[in-house]
């Protein structure tokens, strides 16, 4: 099963500053949005029929970091992991990177939340739920290191095949 599913984006006009910058938050819509479509394209996960079984997934915490600019109409890929996995709780990992998957842009931990949405209260996730995204975790990053010893990790020269 993949567990880095990646896929690319084209920035749009509309998403960024007069510079021709991508807006600082639309990073965050492209990247949760690439999520999304991980989630559905490649795991057959489909939010809308999870709501439907009053499950929900609110965000309850970001962490970011911009590392270099992307532009209108540059190409760039997003790709998404799951790094973290609590009672209750999924941290995401997503990494967008330039045309030729060589630079970083953007790195951004989310961390989510389960709710039923009848009540707002939040939810432990059932066992069945539990075992299926433990086959979904990557095992070689440590949220508990932080973001920057991520990036470093990132930078540093890649064995054949590791992210």
């Amino acid at each position: 099963m993949e567990k880095r599913p990646i896929t690319q984006y084209r920035i749009r006009f509309g998403d960024c500053d007069p510079l021709g910058h991508l807006n600082n938050g639309r990073y965050i819509d492209y990247l949760i949005n690439a999520r999304e479509d991980h989630l559905r394209d490649v795991y057959q996960m489909d939010l809308k029929e999870y709501a439907s079984r009053d499950i929900g997934f609110v965000v309850s915490h970001h962490e970011i970091r911009y590392i270099r600019p992307v532009r209108y109409y540059d190409l760039v890929w997003i790709e998404s992991s799951l790094i973290g996995i609590g009672d209750s709780s999924l941290q995401v990992e997503m990494l967008m990177l330039d045309e030729s998957r060589s630079q970083i842009k953007a790195l951004l931990w989310t961390n989510f939340t389960r709710i039923n949405l009848r009540t707002g209260a939040k939810e432990n996730h059932p066992e069945d739920f539990l075992t299926w995204v433990q086959a979904l975790k990557v095992d070689d990053v440590q949220p508990e290191n932080g973001m920057i010893a991520r990036i470093g990790a990132l930078r540093a020269p890649k064995e054949a095949g590791s992210r």
